[in-house]
């Protein structure tokens, strides 16, 4: 081929002995970017770098170099995609790999193509033709003009040319291509120094570096960042290793010469003692440079020393980051007893042992893949290899040492060995787990395996190197006749849960909080035996037989203790292995004394009953007359004794925090039987200041909820208790199976069941109640909402700059403030900062063109005396002026007390007037014009001083002057240089026209000013200087002028968006609230943010924007409507006009605007990205003054100083990083899907437009082994933009794929948090937005983790506000919206202080991150118990010491769900999250080691909120079941009807009332109202209530009830918590009646009906309480809620009403309903595999929970049970045969239905007339026999229908035990008559629901007050519904 450009058909080498290998190292991959704007999916993608599969990555770089030269010389082209071709056989040649075969044919097609196609231009042959290009292209690019070119374009043609020298050597033979080897060498070596980079370029330092002209980069100038490289360059003095080989990420050899690796710095020299990858290496070094350059920044005391050239890292920097970086490591150590393996050898001189220290933890952490999950692992991997470093720096004899890791041929020893045998025993337990699927108990999540490092155990059976032998490794082998029930059957040890078990049951909330429980109980118990009591009344208490009674409590106290102990051996069973010795000796001994206690104090308890005693004689004989008291008393004082040193300690805190957090044996021998020994959570106690707060909070809170209770609750209820419990045995209506039982307690209990539930629930109240209160207060004294108006904002503009002075502006210290402020005004850096903030709001299009002109600060003058003010300010003043001027006739004084009056006209005038002057001046050359312009000055300046300006001037011709100054301003505004001569001319006369009306008309002495200058020949104003007019500063003046001259209108309504309003004023408001002062941005903490992305949307598409739904409504059309104001702005930003033509140009433009609207990440990225210009700006003030450099404010006029805004960028750069975790980007760059490869050129796109946002992803490599298998390898790969391409920077190989073992976001989170850089971290989901204003204060926010004012608790998690914005959408969008605004703001605000239990719940929360990436990360990731996984890192934050804050001066937007359907599946994950919360080790405890009343916070804001929900919902099924049991037994009529009662039932309806205010949802409003109104107004508020009301936002939370108590309470009994994606999409589509049946028939649709049945059967039976309003509204309430669980989700369904919609839902459900399940039928296609589906949980949980669940489906046989009983067939007959003669109809109801079953399977078909013959005789037999019971047995039609009422629910109820009982059933014939049952049921149900929906569609006006009630929000906004309905679509819609 090389002679004769032999084709592709020659993949054997033509020539013996030629090595087709290429030998060098692989250059890493780039990505081809297609043409395209927003990502359509018609794009077709030519590159065929493109194409490339993964595996086959090191042919990216060839093909694009081949596309690179493809113009230059195609025939060079062909040889290099030849040449590719070739490498590509050579790498997989049986083409085993993924996509390898497709792609290798595809370009053999190619190179058959350009074979024939291509010529040579230079030479005859290939050979010389590669020869000669090569040259040409070297001596072009590389040596000429090299100087001139950026590093980014030098880099490329390096790439190139190296990609050239391999193909020359693959064409040429040896021996001609030897010429060129030398200058090759050179070429790669100079190659080095343009490599790829992510912040920092450090390049190594090579020995032809003097010969290398590498321009230096501004990042690399700072000092230091030059002293920190050369500190990790000081390497002399250290042991090199003895590598035997070279090294390759391949496994391929390279030439020795060439690749042996060179210790450059301290992490190579770490490299090659551990065997870290290359990758990981690069990135820990960039890492720990900018940390260590970052901290020395912070720590300087003046700006100055940061100038020295010769720059040192000090060693108190390197000291501080080894605080925080070993700050876990050494608490692990003190813990575990161990000596740290930190140790400095003694004659280290320099600081080279620390950073070693350092560099090896950060290698480790960043290679260790999941296992980051596990901080005290690394720390036990650390430990080890800490050691290994300390021998082998300090044993230096022979200057060389052997590494502890090395792989032959590989650089990733340290994960083969160390890392990956850990992961493979988390992927076992994971595949154990079957994603989350299996009890909790049967396998080891992350915690679990990361607490097995917790005992120092592990040193003994893991030992060093890691035994693979150990428990922790060990698997269970099941032998093969082992089944699946059997498992726990191990032949061979493993290593057990370890500390906790995760079992489902509701007995966690006591056990997590039995301290709780204890209270209410003993509390409640207290409580009812004083009201109890004769007198009934508190006081009662003194009493001797009362006090006797209360002391019962003692005893309660003594059975709950031992059910506590007795839950902590049973729940912790399967974990008694890993505990200690000694904790087991613990937990027994509780559990003894337990025992012992629970016998001891009721047996002293009867004994002392002779003997009572009094309070104050129990007290005053304590001490004098031991041997009379009670034993009893003696043993209560006993029993009490550990909770009376437990206040005594709780008094004196700081005493117990000490105790606690102490790892001396002898305090944890004394506080062993108190606390548990475990790492995490210990001494947990706030400050004294703190802790009076919360405990201040719950005292206040628990006296009111018992007093509530006392009087309202229970002691109103004592009377008719009696009075039942005394009356006489009752007459039942129905067979009572214990007609004997004492004191009527079947009615008690009745009675008494909802009262104690809602005892228990509505602390909950209470606390919504008084968190509302606390928060409004802490709100209004945080000074939130004092500027809520534009008026408000006016009032106090003044102010402003002033306050941005004190905290955005840096303190330096040199200076006095004072000092400070005179010398630099911060007016100037105020207007920068405030028009930056104006222009991103035009980019926005949230202002017009207009509105930005007039809230701009000016960018020309500073010559005028007064500060230029917005115009929106001064607009209408110089009118109002000169009608001032004209009414004013006599005195000055008058005149300038009328304008003074208004600061603002007094600004304007002046400034009006100066500004007048100044552009005379500029325009006119002659000294005699000027003389004009000054003798006019003096005069007016003179009458001024003589104060008698009004006197000597006619003001009332003013107006005149403003009109034709107003001409002029027009003419130098529009001034054209092509026709100078005539603009000079018109300007002349306009001047000499004022002139002429000064002079003659206002001034009445001024008539001789022009005729002495007019005696000259010369006419005035004749030679003008226009050339000022060319600058844009001088044309904003003018513009500025001429608006204070013409705006007549006042701007109150400047602007007039809602949006732009709220920002504005919240920026204003923000400025006077309290927080730190902003440092300069070189002292700042440097910070990092991460957004983890999975497959949402990127950028909407053409396609996306124009497909319309079944309503023809597309999101274009849509948000146009909702939003046009800023349409209109944004039409007018870019030009664009109504013509299809600018319409298809402009697409580009609109895809983006309407991004910017949705939940897009390219929302996010532009949102986030506006902290690094807004530190670009900042850094700029603060190292030049802005007055020096012109008042040209806007953004882009800062890139004119270009060596003042490169080194901001620079210092930008190493302050802000900003990481996008695109986990399958590198499958969408390779997917032939198109939306997979949209969303790849998109995200690619946003690369390039923000070249400092980085991407990470996770690639999977397939690829071909030795054995001719493939293997699949993943990589954790970050990548940047380039200027087409994407640039590869890092690539560090796992050991396996992260999200096999965890939850997906969590693991997305960990993989990408290595690239993160800086000491902060803000966590920023993918449906979040940020403003450019709040920006500006994040350096204000960062000084939060240094504040003073914490003390020693310093914040680890600062979180900050939100503002949603998708509440506009839709009313429900806004009811959700104001529900996640009142607990963002008012409800965080409240946790954080007073109650000092603020987690970290998923929102823009900053982390310290070097606090949290030793500690485990941002977030936990096992399987499903971490489904909320970022609340747990709040948890872990807060048990290992951590502060979470809540900071509302800064906020972030948000996006939330918009639609029903949304909305109720992230409500649905939440309460799943909450459900695995509760099962948690976290919530065990923080529960058990918070003090007391810390503990109540934590409860009823986290879990206990859904706990009270479910009793909520409970309380209305006890309730009801309750009455039913009451009227169907005859006991209410005997009994509650009773003459002696009735004055007595208001107590239940009372206590039962609020219990239907948390039902109606009603508890939620109350936060929301306190915060509207704080930040609103209370009228604003009140009327917002109102509209809420109206829009049925009731209906919603009730539903929304319904939601959290459903989900909550499965997942605790039965798991099957999962990630439900909700979209986050625009919801303007009407969902399918079967769609929301799917979703909502068990959580709501069946417990409505059957609340709807119980209201029926109690309305038909019952007969008392008819006259009782209030009971009325109880049971008012519980209709309420059955309307809102069967009919919200189709109120809320946008076009439910609509009669053909309603038709086609009816059809889509009857053919789902009928269609059979099979293989491959989705739960959307078939009524089957959904049923079966919706058993999931069933068969997956314990058989525990399916007893329960069985024996609450007995719940339903009551119905029968009393129903039959009062049948007229049933004559008054209480034999329990009449029972038994029921069970036999039902018995033959079901036989009936399966002969017909049978009947229609075996005659259905073929026998069509014996199946009609047989239905026929059932028929005529049914109906025999109903005329026999009607005629014979008096049978009535009312008989028929209670029949219905009372069989129905006994069919459910077998039903659900046959579900139940599924796989026994399935063994029989039952299972088919079960799956048919029900489908009649759901048949039924349907049928139920539909009706009224049918009904109401016939009438028109239904739908159309649906829309209304649907969309109200929107069309306050403009939304126009009936044109969306109608689908409107023409061009006029744009108008």
């Amino acid at each position: 081929m090389a002679s004769a450009g032999a084709g592709p058909s020659g993949l054997v080498p033509t020539q013996s002995g030629r090595q087709r290998t290429m030998s060098r190292a692989p250059t890493r991959a780039f990505t081809m970017r297609a043409d395209g704007f927003s990502g359509d999916g018609g794009v077709e993608i030519v590159e065929e770098s493109e194409l490339v599969p993964s595996s086959l990555a090191p042919i990216v770089p060839i093909l694009r170099a081949a596309n690179e030269i493809e113009e230059e010389n195609p025939r060079v082209a062909y040889l290099c995609r030849f040449t590719a071709f070739e490498k590509a056989h050579t790498m997989d040649a049986n083409s085993s790999g993924r996509g390898v075969r497709q792609f290798k044919t595809y370009l053999l097609h190619r190179l058959e193509k350009d074979e024939q196609e291509t010529k040579r231009k230079l030479a005859s042959t290939d050979a010389r033709e590669i020869q000669k290009f090569y040259e040409q292209y070297c001596q072009k690019y590389l040596d000429e003009d090299h100087e001139k070119r950026k590093p980014e374009e030098m880099a490329r043609h390096y790439q190139i040319a190296s990609v050239l020298y391999d193909v020359l050597k693959t064409v040429t033979p040896p021996k001609q291509h030897a010429e060129y080897d030398k200058y090759a060498k050179g070429v790669e070596t100079k190659k080095a120094s343009y490599s790829q980079y992510n912040i920092l370029p450090l390049h190594p330092p090579t020995q032809t570096d003097a010969s290398i002209s590498v321009p230096r980069q501004p990042i690399m100038e700072i000092p230091e960042i030059k002293a920190a490289v050369k500190l990790l360059r000081q390497v002399h003095g250290l042991p090199m290793p003895n590598i035997e080989g070279p090294q390759s990420s391949d496994g391929k050899t390279v030439p020795d010469d060439l690749y042996r690796p060179v210790v450059h710095d301290l992490l190579d020299w770490l490299w090659q003692a551990f065997g870290f990858q290359k990758g990981n290496v690069d990135n820990q070094k960039e890492h720990l440079i900018l940390l260590l350059a970052n901290i020395e920044m912070r720590q300087q005391d003046t700006g100055n020393q940061s100038e020295r050239h010769a720059h040192m890292i000090r060693s108190s920097t390197v000291i501080d980051l080894m605080v925080n970086i070993f700050q876990n490591y050494n608490s692990w150590c003190r813990y575990l007893h161990l000596e740290s393996n930190i140790r400095i050898p003694r004659d280290a001189s320099t600081q080279q042992p620390e950073l070693l220290y350092i560099g090896l933890y950060l290698l480790i952490w960043g290679e260790a893949s999941n296992v980051r999950f596990m901080p005290e692992c690394l720390c036990y991997i650390f430990h080890h290899m800490a050691r290994d470093l300390y021998e082998i720096i300090s044993d230096r004899r022979d200057g060389y040492f052997d590494p502890p890791f090395q792989r032959e041929g590989n650089d990733d020893a340290f994960l083969q060995l160390v890392i990956q045998p850990i992961y493979d025993v988390m992927q076992k337990e994971a595949a154990r787990s079957k994603r989350g699927t299996v009890s909790h108990s049967k396998w080891r999540n992350y915690d679990d395996l990361n607490e097995y490092f917790w005992s120092k155990k592990c040193f003994k059976k893991l030992g060093w190197p890691m035994d693979r032998t150990a428990d922790f490794f060990s698997e269970p082998t099941r032998n093969k006749n082992e089944t699946e029930q059997h498992d726990h059957m191990i032949s061979r040890r493993r290593a057990s849960k370890t500390n906790f078990v995760e079992v489902r049951t509701f007995l966690h909330l006591f056990r997590s909080f039995d301290r709780m429980w204890a209270f209410f109980i003993l509390a409640f118990q207290a409580m009812v035996i004083i009201a109890w009591s004769p007198s009934g009344s508190l006081s009662s208490i003194f009493e001797a037989d009362v006090f006797r009674n209360v002391l019962t409590i003692f005893i309660t106290a003594a059975f709950l203790n031992f059910l506590q102990a007795t839950l902590e051996i049973i729940l912790n069973w399967k974990a008694w292995k890993s505990l200690e010795c000694s904790q087991r000796i613990r937990y027994i001994l509780k559990f003894a004394v337990a025992i012992a206690w629970l016998i001891i104090l009721p047996t002293t308890y009867s004994s002392s009953i002779q003997n009572p005693t009094g309070l104050v004689k129990f007290f005053s004989s304590w001490i004098r007359n031991l041997q009379s008291e009670s034993i009893y008393n003696f043993a209560v004082a006993l029993y009490m004794l550990p909770n009376i040193f437990s206040a005594l300690f709780f008094i004196f805190l700081p005493i117990r925090r000490v105790l606690e957090r102490s790892n001396s044996r002898i305090i944890r021998f004394l506080l062993w039987w108190t606390q548990p020994k475990l790492y995490v959570a210990r001494g947990m106690y706030e400050d004294t200041c703190s802790l009076l707060k919360y405990t201040t909070f719950w005292i206040l809170l628990l006296i009111c909820k018992l007093a509530f209770s006392f009087y309202v609750e229970i002691s109103p209820l004592v009377e008719p208790t009696k009075i039942i419990m005394s009356l006489e045995r009752p007459s039942y209506k129905w067979h009572e199976f214990f007609p004997n039982l004492r004191h009527n307690l079947g009615v008690v209990i009745t009675v008494w069941a909802p009262i104690v539930m809602v005892y228990f629930m509505d602390t909950q109240i209470w606390y919504a109640i008084f968190s509302t209160i606390c928060g409004g207060v802490n709100g209004a004294f945080s000074r939130l909402g004092e500027i809520r108006t534009l008026g408000m904002l006016r009032s106090r503009f003044e102010a402003i700059p002033r306050a941005f002075g004190k905290k955005l502006v840096p303190f330096h210290g040199g200076h006095s403030k004072r000092e400070e402020e005179e010398k630099n005004p911060t007016f100037d850096k105020f207007a920068d900062i405030w028009n930056a903030f104006i222009h991103s709001l035009r980019e926005e299009d949230l202002l017009s063109n207009r509105e930005r002109d007039l809230l701009v600060v000016p960018s020309s003058g500073g010559e005028t005396t007064v500060f230029q003010w917005p115009p929106f300010l001064l607009a209408s003043k110089i009118p109002i002026a000169l009608d001032m001027a004209k009414s004013v006739k006599k005195k000055d004084e008058e005149l300038i007390k009328r304008i003074k009056q208004d600061p603002y006209t007094e600004y304007a005038v002046i400034e009006c007037y100066e500004t007048l002057l100044d552009i005379l001046y500029s325009i006119i050359v002659e000294q005699s014009d000027k003389k004009v312009i000054d003798r006019i000055h003096e005069s007016i300046r003179d009458s001024m001083d003589r104060k008698l300006l009004v006197k000597e001037f006619r003001l009332d011709e003013l107006p005149q002057l403003s009109a034709k100054f107003d001409k002029l301003l027009d003419l130098l505004k529009d001034y054209d240089e092509n026709d100078p001569a005539k603009k000079n001319t018109q300007i002349a006369n306009l001047l000499q026209d004022i002139m002429e009306i000064i002079t003659q008309d206002i001034m009445k002495h001024g008539q001789g000013i022009l005729k002495d200058e007019g005696q000259r020949d010369k006419q005035l104003f004749a030679n003008l200087n226009l050339d000022s007019l060319k600058h844009v500063a001088w044309r904003d003046k003018c513009i500025r002028l001429q608006l204070l001259l013409k705006t007549k209108e006042s701007a109150i309504y400047v602007p007039t968006n809602l949006e732009a309003r709220r920002r504005i004023t919240f920026f204003a408001n923000s400025l006077f609230m309290k927080m730190p002062r902003a440092p300069p941005v070189r002292r700042m903490m440097s910070f990092s943010v991460l957004t983890p992305y999975f497959k949402e949307e990127v950028l909407f598409s053409p396609d996306d924007l124009d497909k319309k739904n079944e309503d023809g409504i597309s999101i274009l059309f849509y948000l146009r409507k909702i939003y046009p104001d800023e349409f209109r702005n944004f039409r007018e930003r870019i030009g664009f006009k109504l013509s299809e033509e600018e319409l298809k140009e402009r697409m580009e433009d609109i895809c983006h605007w309407a991004s910017y609207r949705g939940q897009t990440l390219t929302r996010t990225v532009r949102g986030m990205m506006y902290y690094r210009k807004a530190l670009e700006i900042q850094c700029l003030q603060d190292t030049k003054d802005p007055a020096k450099f012109g008042r040209d404010r806007s953004i882009e006029s800062y890139q004119e100083l270009q060596s003042d805004s490169e080194m901001a960028q620079a210092i930008a750069d190493i302050k802000f990083t900003y990481v996008v975790s695109c986990q399958i980007y590198g499958m969408q760059k390779t997917s032939k899907d198109a939306k997979d490869k949209s969303c790849y050129l998109n995200i690619l796109n946003l690369m390039i437009m923000n070249p400092s946002l980085r991407v990470a992803f996770i690639d999977e490599v397939e690829a071909a082994t030795g054995n001719g298998t493939t293997e699949k390898t993943y990589y954790s790969v970050l990548v940047k933009g380039g200027e087409k391409y994407d640039e590869e920077i890092y690539r560090i190989k796992l050991p396996g794929r992260p999200t096999d073992i965890g939850e997906g976001k969590p693991e997305n989170q960990n993989h990408a948090i290595i690239f993160t850089r800086g000491e902060a971290l803000q966590a920023i989901d993918m449906n979040q937005d940020n403003y450019i204003e709040e920006a500006f204060k994040m350096r204000n926010v960062l000084e939060e983790f240094n504040s003073k004012k914490y003390g020693k608790s310093k914040p680890t998690i600062l979180g900050l506000r939100e503002h949603i914005f998708t509440g506009s959408v839709s009313s429900l969008a806004w009811f959700m919206s104001n529900q996640e605004t009142s607990f963002v703001t008012i409800g965080q605000r409240v946790l954080a202080n007073p109650l000092k239990v603020r987690f970290h719940y998923g929102h823009p929360d900053i982390f310290d991150r070097l606090f949290h990436i030793t500690r485990g990360g941002i977030s936990k990731a096992s399987k499903t118990i971490n489904l909320s996984e970022d609340i747990f890192s709040g948890f872990n934050s807060t048990m290992r010491g951590g502060n979470v804050t809540h900071h509302e001066y800064m906020q972030v937007g948000k996006g939330r769900d918009v639609g029903m359907n949304q909305i109720s599946s992230f409500e649905a994950k939440v309460a799943n999250g909450n459900g695995e919360q509760t099962l948690s080790r976290d919530i065990y405890r923080l529960g058990r080691r918070f003090d007391f009343y810390r503990m109540l916070s934590f409860y009823f804001t986290t879990v206990g909120f859904y706990f009270s929900s479910m009793v909520t919902i409970l309380t209305v099924y006890v309730f009801l079941y309750g009455r039913l049991y009451l009227v169907m037994s005859g006991l209410e009529k005997s009994i509650l009807l009773d003459p002696r009662n009735q004055q007595n039932v208001k107590a239940l309806e009372n206590a039962l009332a609020s219990q239907s205010i948390f039902q109606l949802g009603l508890l939620l409003v109350l936060p929301m109202v306190m915060e509207v109104g704080l930040e609103k107004g209370f009228r604003t508020a009140l009327g917002e209530f109102v509209i809420m009301q109206l829009q049925l936002a009731s209906v919603f939370f009730t539903f929304q009830l319904g939601t959290k108590t459903h989900y909550y309470g499965r997942t605790i009994l039965h798991g099957g918590a999962k990630y439900r994606p909700t979209g986050r999409g625009f919801v303007v589509y009407h969902a399918k009646f079967a769609e929301n049946y799917r979703m909502y028939s068990r959580s709501h649709f069946v417990k409505g009906l059957e609340l709807l049945i119980l209201l029926v059967v109690y309305l038909v039976y019952g007969k008392s309480y008819r006259s009782s309003n209030l009971y009325l509204f109880v049971t008012c309430s519980i209709w309420f809620l059955v309307a809102s669980w069967l009919f919200a989700p189709f109120i809320f369904n946008p076009s439910c009403f609509e009669w053909q919609k309603t038709v086609d839902d009816w059809t889509d459900w009857r053919k789902w309903l009928g269609n059979r399940g099979g293989i491959g039928m989705s739960v959307e296609q078939s009524w089957e595999a959904w049923w079966i589906s919706e058993q999931d949980h069933l068969r997956k949980t314990s058989i525990r929970a399916l007893l329960l669940e069985i024996i609450l489906s007995l719940r339903f046989l009551i119905y029968q049970y009393g129903i039959v009983y009062h049948l007229n067939i049933a004559r008054h007959n209480k034999s329990i045969m009449v029972y038994g003669v029921s069970w036999v109809v039902m018995l033959l109801v079901l036989v009936v239905l399966k002969m017909v079953s049978i009947g229609r399977q075996k005659f259905g078909t073929d026998l069509q007339l014996m199946f009609r013959i047989l239905k026929g005789l059932l028929f005529l037999g049914f109906v025999s026999v109903m005329a026999v019971l009607f005629v014979v047995l008096n049978l009535t039609i009312s008989d028929v229908f209670a029949s219905i009422l009372g069989f129905l629910p006994t069919g459910w109820s077998i039903l659900l035990i046959g579900q139940a009982c599924s796989p026994l059933i399935r063994r029989t014939m039952l299972w088919d008559s079960i799956m048919e049952l029900g489908r009649s049921y759901e048949n039924i149900m349907g049928l139920i629901l539909f009706l009224p929906i049918g009904f109401l569609a016939w009438f028109p006006f239904v739908s159309e007050f649906q829309t209304r009630l649907l969309f109200n929000q929107a069309f306050s906004r403009g939304l126009q519904i009936s044109r969306i309905l109608a689908g409107q679509k023409d061009m006029g819609e744009f108008e």
